[in-house]
């Protein structure tokens, strides 16, 4: 009986480069205060975002996710030839199909490359991350192109004051390759789908397109405070488990990198991981707003772009969001 080959790849991988595309609009707080009768002052307080950058309405989530691909393959110093996955991790495709991946591959040069999307929302990142890591090391991709990328403007209420002053637009890449040494860390991830109301949409298309006169077009709405709660506590809990599985201590780090949900959130998780004060923490937030799966690869970009310097150090990176899903790893930077 014939004996089927099973492919094998290199033992380690690590991010080869990063690239980045952020909305072309600035929108500061005192631009979506009125509508949901509030203030500059309460959106610094809660969240310290000052300013969210969106796209116009002519830009759609694959420009920023092709824009961003572009940069990272460029860093990379990679043939396009050489590229055989796209994941882009995405809620913000306007179509159920195609994906926006095999859009963007086509796009970007990289046919036949494998190309698909997933949907994990904040933590979909991670878990691009994760699938490209075990793709390369099972000898199934060469290298492979990460996206996350978002137009979260197109699905939001201006009157929400759950959620809308947080979002914003834009996309993060990065590409995934062999390396002689480990340079991504064990992938912890997971989901709790007893809470996924806890963010969520508020009618599903099916509901919309039955009776489109009565039931609004489906924007965002979160329970902020469970969800500031699980993210402090629950997702601290990941961090420590993902340092620990991938043998680092937290003054081994040179840089946390959590998803920019909140800067709250960010500020408190750090304080929970007893982080020294040697470990940069990203607070792309503040300037960006959250683009739930661009929010890391974005702040990772912004971070290394401000200090060059951490370039080959060690970051703990860790998503969470709806579904409840989340996913964290610790990786080299590039």
């Amino acid at each position: 009986m014939a004996q089927l080959v099973q492919p094998t790849g290199p033992a380690h991988t690590r991010i080869l480069s990063v690239g980045a595309a952020r909305g072309d609009l600035d929108v500061p707080n005192d631009d979506i205060v009125g509508p949901i009768d509030s203030s500059d002052e309460w959106i610094r307080q809660r969240t310290g975002i000052v300013q969210r950058r969106r796209a116009s309405a002519e830009i759609g989530a694959v420009d920023l996710a092709v824009q961003a691909g572009e940069e990272a393959i460029l860093r990379s110093g990679l043939d396009r030839s050489e590229i055989d996955g796209v994941i882009i991790s995405t809620i913000s495709n306007v179509a159920v199909t195609p994906s926006m991946a095999s859009l963007a591959a086509h796009r970007l040069g990289l046919t036949p490359a494998a190309a698909f999307d997933i949907s994990a929302a904040c933590a979909g990142y991670t878990y691009g991350v994760g699938q490209g890591d075990a793709l390369v090391r099972a000898g199934i991709c060469r290298n492979v192109l990460v996206i996350g990328a978002e137009k979260l403007s197109d699905i939001i209420d201006p009157t929400d004051r759950s959620i809308s002053f947080l979002l914003a637009d834009g996309a993060g890449a990065v590409v995934i390759g062999a390396s002689d040494h480990p340079g991504i860390g064990p992938t912890s991830w997971g989901s709790d789908g007893e809470k996924w109301d806890t963010i969520r949409v508020t009618s599903t298309f099916e509901e919309y397109r039955a009776n489109p006169t009565e039931v609004p077009w489906p924007t965002l709405r979160q329970d902020g405070q469970t969800v500031f709660r699980w993210a402090v506590w629950e997702m601290a809990k990941v961090a420590r488990q993902t340092l620990e599985a991938s043998g680092i201590e937290p003054g081994d780090l040179a840089a946390f990198i959590p998803h920019q949900a909140n800067m709250r959130i960010v500020d408190e998780f750090a304080k929970q991981l007893k982080l020294p004060e040697s470990v940069a923490i990203a607070r792309d937030i503040e300037m960006q707003g959250n683009t739930s799966a661009a929010s890391i690869p974005l702040a990772m970009h912004a971070l290394l772009e401000e200090r060059p310097e951490l370039s080959g150090g060690l970051a703990l990176q860790i998503g969470f969001g709806a579904g409840l899903v989340y996913g964290a790893q610790v990786v080299e930077l590039p």
